[in-house]
């Protein structure tokens, strides 16, 4: 049997399919998806939850003439299947395989590359001005999550846009979820919205019905919008756009191919900065997602039967973190943990079920929560705000003005340092050291293992200084680590005594200097090995001392790479 989805080769292929077929297509994308991602790992309850969405954005807009911009950019598998890369899904999550997230290198139906949430109202909008300045007339749409509304670059690109007069349209992708259940009052407004869609319905008809009377009855249903008006600015939400310059349409079904199609359609028609309201399921059609989409938000392989992981995960540094925080606040009332939208990512999902009135998630904010760190540490609470690396670079302001000017004494527990793997450069941790070392007062620490890593989190709870400790995703290597002492502000550990070299490595680094020093060892080369602890203060006298022994050095981190190198005869480095 011919499948249609093999028959999709571009969305031109898309206009030519009635309702019937493409619901029928559907059904073929979330076995596709279900098919790669149990076999490759990915991102698979927010993509079963846009297939309808994505299908008719495609069947209604022009793209890549149109531009469309996918918030975060998990959720692009269906386009990419779409827009002709339905066979490198195969390559998902593969050395030189496709992509996760939209690439402008990899596809020219991929308008924006977008790996962080937030970011896409502000790039439409700017799409948009531009085309403006151009002469141009294609459509810009950016599609986004209502867990990212809660990011505040969102809401300052709503902002501009309603106030711009911009033909620009943004798709509000309502599943009620960012990775985690939403919080705050943004997703609570939405409820408000999705709730009230029975007023919509009846208001329409009631409206049908006055027009038709003769005379009276345009001036009926005038008088009556200025006093409906009044009433929905109290009790309907979504008078929230509209009061803001948008025209609002919805809520749709986003599962209903008909009527999203319809609504967008509806949208070509009006000038001005639009929001369409769509409300999806992640995990649509996949019971186990619908039911744990936190769980299928990205995963390893998987059993579709079971949905259960088909290797078993070690323990790894978030577990650690989280058991180890929820040790010490059992015996410390002041310690408060803080995360933004990432509970189950970052492993405090026990210290949120044990200290409810002591756990803070405040949605995809970081910004808001390094601020918010900063205020509860000046009242005598002892913060500890678990953030993955890529995404703490959003709060490098409040770092720098909020925390480190004022010495404000916070512990930042930064998750997914250096390099992460498969979601893309996006997502690597290889930039706190190099942006944290620059900020001052800031002491910065990194774990060769867990035992370490325990000892650390307790001296930095209880140091009176702003500190960031920063470790890898995963867990221990296979190079058992035995030594461990107690830490002391800015000193340094020698692992092993060397008399030819020394190699100074920090956190993850220390297990592979210790597999380097025994590949040495081969070539007659015996290495010391410093475990330097603290990037800042940076134990100069445990280094130096070390380097004047042996004459020669090297270091090992998991950042990015910087290369110098020596003119001997002007005596400068570049």
């Amino acid at each position: 049997m011919n499948k249609l989805l093999d028959k999709i080769k571009d969305p031109k292929d898309l206009k030519k399919l009635n309702i019937l077929e493409k619901q029928q297509l559907a059904r073929e994308i979330r076995e596709y998806l279900l098919e790669i991602v149990s076999n490759n790992g990915g991102h698979l309850a927010s993509n079963l939850g846009v297939v309808e969405l994505t299908i008719a954005i495609h069947s209604v807009f022009n793209s890549p003439e149109d531009k469309i911009i996918w918030d975060v950019g998990h959720q692009s598998y269906v386009h990419k299947i779409l827009t002709g890369r339905k066979e490198e899904m195969k390559t998902l999550r593969k050395m030189d395989g496709i992509s996760g997230f939209p690439k402008t290198c990899e596809s020219k139906y991929d308008s924006f590359d977008t790996g962080h949430s937030s970011t896409s109202i502000s790039v439409a909008l700017g799409m948009a001005r531009a085309r403006d300045i151009l002469n141009k007339n294609n459509k810009v749409i950016a599609v986004i999550g209502d867990g990212s509304l809660t990011g505040g670059m969102a809401i300052e690109a709503l902002n501009d846009a309603g106030s711009s007069k911009t033909n620009v349209t943004v798709i509000l992708n309502d599943n009620e979820m960012s990775i985690s259940k939403n919080v705050g009052g943004i997703p609570a407004l939405l409820t408000k919205i999705r709730v009230k869609k029975t007023y919509k319905r009846s208001n329409n008809c009631i409206k049908r019905f006055f027009n038709r009377v003769p005379v009276i009855g345009k001036p009926i249903v005038n008088l009556a919008h200025k006093i409906k008006r009044g009433i929905k600015q109290a009790v309907i939400p979504n008078m929230y756009f509209e009061d803001i310059g948008f025209t609002y349409l919805g809520p749709v079904d986003g599962h209903n191919i008909e009527e999203l199609e319809n609504i967008l359609r509806k949208s070509q028609n009006i000038e001005g900065p639009i929001v369409i309201h769509v409300i999806t399921k992640k995990g649509k059609g996949y019971e186990i997602a619908e039911e744990n989409p936190d769980k299928f938000h990205g995963i390893s392989s998987f059993d579709i039967k079971t949905g259960e992981v088909k290797s078993k995960k070690d323990k790894d540094y978030s577990k650690q973190f989280g058991d180890k925080l929820v040790e010490l606040a059992s015996t410390d009332e002041k310690i408060v943990a803080v995360t933004a939208a990432m509970k189950d990512g970052t492993g405090l999902n026990e210290f949120a079920y044990k200290f409810p009135k002591r756990f803070f998630d405040v949605g995809i904010a970081e910004q808001h929560a390094t601020g918010l760190i900063a205020g509860m540490a000046s009242e005598g609470l002892k913060p500890v705000f678990a953030v993955y690396s890529s995404f703490l670079q959003r709060g490098y302001d409040q770092l720098i003005h909020d925390i480190a000017i004022q010495n404000v004494p916070v512990t930042i527990a930064i998750d997914r340092a250096g390099i992460v793997g498969n979601d893309g450069e996006t997502h690597q941790g290889l930039f706190d050291l190099a942006f944290l070392s620059e900020i001052p007062n800031f002491i910065i620490m990194a774990p060769k293992n867990f035992e370490e890593f325990d000892k650390m989190l307790e001296f930095a709870i209880n140091l009176d200084k702003p500190v960031a400790i920063r470790y890898p995703r995963g867990g221990e290597g296979t190079i058992k680590l035995d030594k461990c002492d107690d830490i002391e502000l800015g000193k340094a550990e020698v692992i092993k005594e060397g008399e030819n070299l020394t190699i100074i490595a920090i956190g993850k680094m220390v297990e592979r200097s210790v597999e380097v020093s025994q590949l040495l060892e081969k070539q007659n080369i015996n290495a010391e090995i410093i475990n330097a602890r603290f990037l800042k203060p940076l134990d100069k006298e445990t280094i130096i001392n070390s380097i004047k022994k042996t004459k020669s050095v090297v270091t090992i981190e998991d950042r990015n790479i910087e290369r110098w190198t020596w003119n001997s005869s002007s005596g400068s480095s570049k």
